[in-house]
């Protein structure tokens, strides 16, 4: 019996004695099929499938992470693949350890299969170990029983037909310019063939046009202008600059991409349970390849489709620079007792290994990593590019919080272009500088090759692909003027090849997981990859992602005078009066200074001439202030917290012998400043209700200084009041300026940029215990001078009643009797 005829007939044994054919007489039944042979009987034609000619088409790649076999490893493995009873078997690869590829790639099948899916038999792949003395065990196995992924139209191998243009097109006219590609000629201007850089372009990339661009104009405004973050990408989108496509999954995910597997699949090999108990039953190793499956003529007489592996990349070794950008983790699994963990990277590609131990971020489940790691690797045998993150310890062990795993080879190979993702347009410096080791025109040209298109032609500022036309003025209309951009056909041929549906500059988001629980999400990790054969040549020079640093900043702040502040106390005279002082400090951080203090202030006017000085990092891009402090005193490392630059101002009453009275405050934000008042009386507690409208709002960072007079907010009774007004400028200084100008805290030296002098205060602005003089001159005299004159002539006059008083008696007692007086 042939196996064509194994699918027609059914084979019903140990039911039946030798011979007999009808059911036994105790039976129901009815009666059965003819039979071909004892015990195998004929499928009656309703039954059975309806088969047809198919041809299957197996591309066989290679074998990958093949484990060891009965403690021997797999080093010359064949590939067997049986389907609908017919078997195929592959070359041999003489040593998978230093090529893992099969020498011939394509095996054709011819079957006949059933039309319906539903019957359709699994294709099992069978991976065997040549080994000596004619031993060939199956160290992997694999079933794809859904094979209607597989099933294709025969392709036909005519080029594109779909453009209306003669062939006379490729002929290029005498005022027409045909871009001719040299590759010898370096990339990108200014750059070595050794792949180094020269000076000139460093300081043009490095430099920016203007002190306003180099503080806004980075990477991370791109990332955030992609992410519509506004509030941190500065004016990024009103430049009319590129943006990138961030996804929220991976990139083999993206439903537009296919899995980045549109070459090969990658099938994964089993075992299966062995005797030995010890023996792990899961993946043993993988295969990559591809099927193809398509209908056949029934007449074998007719013409067959053509073949549909075709123009196969080259299967040899290539050597490839990876670089890999981590920019950020988000909402990692907490490791250490406080709920927080200390994560760094660390990155495996084949026995290479780069770790970021010593730069790991402490106290954060939202690490922003900003790092770029670059290695070398041959393809494809260190394909799996490995990815962790681990959480710092000082006296254990790191612990791993999760890992994930990108295929390179199938980034590789994939015709979506996934190697190096393509930026909105072409630029030869700036943040969106070209970084692919091919120009736009030659990745074009390589495009059309592959895909069997009819080469571009460029004409002036336009370009002729496929029967249509484009031009700059399609590229570049209603977008502000780049003075970065390249040559206008680099431009153009970028412009088409965006349209083609390749993979464009992209970050996208990976979840992590761990071996210990590999079906809970640790985390996600926001990255990209890109992979460049060192046989093109060097690349364009990497992106500098490295997290935003704040810069040093300084907070010159003069308190001059203030008015109208309450008088919260009462002199020993009955007079209301407050010992007025006024502190101040930086929103988050710990440092407050206070100025002197007005003593004695009747009328609520207080002079001081007194400097803060406050020291704060700035991020000018995000607008807010970095501060790095211990969450708890027994807290190993310092963690870093962003919040606004917010001034606050409050206005105190001293009090010696009990806590001092707080009066009013002030806050401001040195973003979004209220302007100040020109006089005192023109300030009021409704100039705080511009910080609704964000029209007459100032920024001190724009304005650099400002001076003054605004409202001090008390409260009274559950509303607010004005309690007092502060009369002060507001300067914000570099860290370089500081050292070119500096000042003095307080009125100490240096005394200058302004030099302060001592307030001129009145002289009965004094601490009364401290100087009895000034206080019997200027509290108890000025107010009961003529009390204390009343009281002294009283007293004088007592005096001198109690004196005569005393002496009155006994002076006259001795003018009566005499004693001393002369005898008769």
């Amino acid at each position: 019996m042939t196996t064509s005829t194994i699918l027609d007939e059914l084979i019903l044994p140990g039911f039946f004695y030798e011979n007999l054919q009808q059911w036994t007489t105790d039976t129901d039944l009815p009666y059965p099929p003819p039979q071909r042979e004892p015990n195998i009987y004929m499928v009656p034609q309703g039954i059975k499938p309806v088969l047809q000619r198919t041809a299957i088409e197996i591309l066989a790649w290679g074998v990958r992470n093949l484990k060891s076999f009965q403690l021997a490893s797999v080093t010359c493995p064949s590939l067997q693949v049986e389907c609908g009873g017919e078997m195929i078997q592959s070359c041999v690869i003489r040593n998978a350890k230093k090529k893992p590829n099969f020498d011939i790639n394509v095996l054709f099948m011819e079957v006949r299969l059933p039309r319906e899916e539903l019957y359709m038999p699994p294709i099992v792949l069978k991976v065997i170990d040549n080994r000596q003395f004619g031993r060939k065990p199956v160290v992997g196995q694999c079933t794809i029983r859904n094979l209607e992924e597989f099933r294709c139209m025969p392709v036909s191998l005519d080029r594109d037909t779909a453009e209306d243009l003669s062939d006379e097109i490729s002929i290029t006219p005498r005022d027409d310019v045909l871009i001719d590609i040299d590759d010898k000629e370096p990339l990108i201007p200014g750059q070595l063939t050794d792949g180094t850089t020269s000076s000139a372009i460093i300081n043009l990339s490095s430099s920016r046009s203007s002190l306003h661009e180099e503080d806004f104009m980075d990477w991370w405004s791109k990332f955030y202008a992609s992410t519509n973050d506004r509030c941190k990408c500065g004016t990024y989108l009103e430049k009319g600059l590129d943006t990138l496509q961030v996804y929220n999954t991976e990139l083999e995910k993206v439903d537009d991409y296919g899995g980045l597997s549109d070459f090969c699949q990658t099938f994964k090999l089993y075992r299966g349970k062995s005797q030995d108990e010890s023996e792990d039953p899961s993946v043993v190793g993988e295969f990559k390849g591809m099927f193809k499956i398509y209908p056949l003529p029934d007449d074998p007489s007719l013409p067959v489709p053509p073949r549909q592996f075709r123009q196969l990349p080259p299967n040899g070794m290539e050597e490839c620079l990876v670089r890999v950008y981590v920019v950020q983790a988000i909402g990692l699994q907490p490791k250490d007792t406080n709920g927080k963990c200390d994560p760094y990277v660390k990155i495996t590609l084949g026995k290479k290994s780069l770790s970021d131990h010593d730069n790991y971020i402490p106290c954060t489940l939202d690490p922003v990593f900003g790092k770029m790691f670059e290695l070398t690797c041959t393809l494809p045998l260190d394909k799996d590019l490995k990815i962790m993150l681990y959480d710092y310890d000082l006296l254990s062990k790191d612990e791993k919080i999760g890992e994930t795993v990108i295929d390179l080879e199938n980034r590789f190979l994939s015709k979506h272009g996934s190697r190096c993702g393509l930026p909105q347009s072409y630029c030869l410096s700036g943040v969106n500088q070209w970084r692919d080791q091919l120009k736009p025109t030659q990745l074009l040209r390589q495009f059309c090759e592959r895909r069997n298109y009819k080469l571009p032609f460029y004409k002036q500022d336009r370009i002729l692909f496929r029967g249509h036309e484009f031009s700059l003025t399609d590229l570049e209309d209603a977008k502000p003027p780049n003075p970065h951009l390249g040559p206008p056909e680099e431009r153009l041929a970028l412009f088409v090849l965006c349209k083609q549906g390749l993979v464009p500059e992209h970050v996208e988001t990976r979840p992590l997981y761990s071996p210990l629980q590999p079906d809970i999400e640790q985390g996600r990790l926001q990255l990209w990859v890109d992979l460049f054969p060192k046989s093109l040549g060097p690349p364009g020079p990497p992106f500098n992602i490295a997290p935003r640093k704040a810069k040093k900043f300084f907070l010159r702040c003069v308190i001059w005078n203030t008015s109208d502040v309450i008088l919260d106390d009462v002199s020993i005279t009955g007079e209301k009066m407050s010992d007025i002082y006024v502190k101040g400090w930086l929103l988050g951080h710990e440092e407050k200074q206070k100025t002197d203090v007005h003593y004695r202030s009747l009328g609520g006017e207080g002079n001081f001439n007194w400097r803060f000085i406050f020291p704060f990092n700035y991020l000018p891009a995000e607008q807010v202030c970095t501060i790095n402090k211990k969450e708890h005193f027994w807290s190993l490392d310092k963690a870093e917290t962003k919040m606004s630059p917010k001034l606050v101002i409050q206005i105190w009453d001293n009090d010696k012998f009990s806590f001092d009275d707080y009066l009013g405050s002030l806050e401001l934000d040195l973003n979004r400043m209220v302007r100040p008042a020109k006089s005192p009386e023109k300030c009021k507690l409704e100039t705080m209700d511009q910080m609704l409208s964000a029209d007459r709002l100032v920024s001190l960072f724009e304005q650099k200084t400002m001076k003054g007079w605004w409202p001090c907010v008390g409260e009274s009774n559950g509303e607010k009041i004005l309690a007092g007004k502060v009369e002060m400028s507001l300067e914000i200084v570099s860290e370089q300026e500081q050292d070119e100008r500096p000042a003095g805290q307080g009125r100490d030296e240096p005394n200058m940029n302004p030099h302060l002098e001592d307030p001129k205060r009145p002289e009965t602005s004094f601490l009364w215990f401290s100087s009895p003089f000034k206080t019997m001159k200027y509290i108890l005299w000025r107010r009961f001078k003529w009390v204390i004159l009343a009281l002294l002539i009283l007293f004088f006059l007592l005096l001198f009643l109690g004196v005569f008083l005393y002496a009155f008696p006994n002076y006259a007692a001795m003018k009566l009797v005499s004693p001393f007086g002369h005898a008769k």
